[in-house]
């Protein structure tokens, strides 16, 4: 089972900045059997090849992974999400790695849920053909849901499978906490970061 500890990313090649003004393209590194595998998808490649990268295509899945997701359509979100999508909710101690996984993760929210609470996305990035972010919250019966705020970001690539597909390849959710310790939370970085000097 890989392990993928950093978002996976894509070069973009198409209108890039030149090589000495752009930084290194990060990738995607998994860990299995002992050796290290890099691997890095090119979004003018992916153009270049018939595959759907285009302007918005990333936002659109998204788009319509909250859909699904307000709908209760497991089916529907089922196919947005990559195989090996690593899907980072900050409320959680590790990611949730694979379609499965983060599959039934969503599926459990649904059940758990009121059928009347839904994902309202306030603003979203359309730009990128591959990165996408997102601020949203919650609505219950159309009115705001208390300490319900976030924000995503989602990294997509197309399916190797259906080239034509794009999918979710990497999330992470931050939700507003329901304590705001404002200043004091501060003063215990602060103290932490005198504590790990002192180490």
């Amino acid at each position: 089972m890989a392990l993928a500890t950093q978002p996976p990313r894509l070069r973009v090649g198409i209108g890039a900045a030149p090589a000495a003004h752009r930084p290194p393209s990060p990738s995607i590194r998994a860990r299995g059997g002992g050796r290290r595998r890099t691997r890095s998808v090119s979004v003018a490649a992916a153009a270049a090849e018939g595959r759907a990268a285009v302007k918005g295509a990333a936002a659109e899945v998204v788009r319509e992974f909250y859909e699904g997701v307000n709908r209760r359509d497991l089916a529907a979100v089922a196919p947005l999400i990559a195989e090996g999508c690593v899907y980072e909710d900050l409320v959680f101690p590790r990611p949730m790695v694979g379609r499965d996984r983060v599959v039934g993760f969503f599926g459990e929210f649904m059940g758990s849920v009121s059928p009347d609470l839904r994902f309202v996305i306030d603003d979203i990035s359309g730009e990128d053909p591959s990165a996408v972010g997102v601020t949203w919250h919650l609505e219950w019966k159309g009115r705001p849901f208390p300490f319900s705020r976030g924000c995503s970001f989602y990294r997509c690539e197309p399916d190797p499978q259906r080239p034509q597909q794009i999918q979710i390849v990497y999330g992470r959710d931050c939700v507003e906490p329901a304590t705001k310790p404002g200043e004091l939370a501060l003063v215990g970085c602060i103290a932490s970061s005198a504590n790990v000097a002192r180490i």
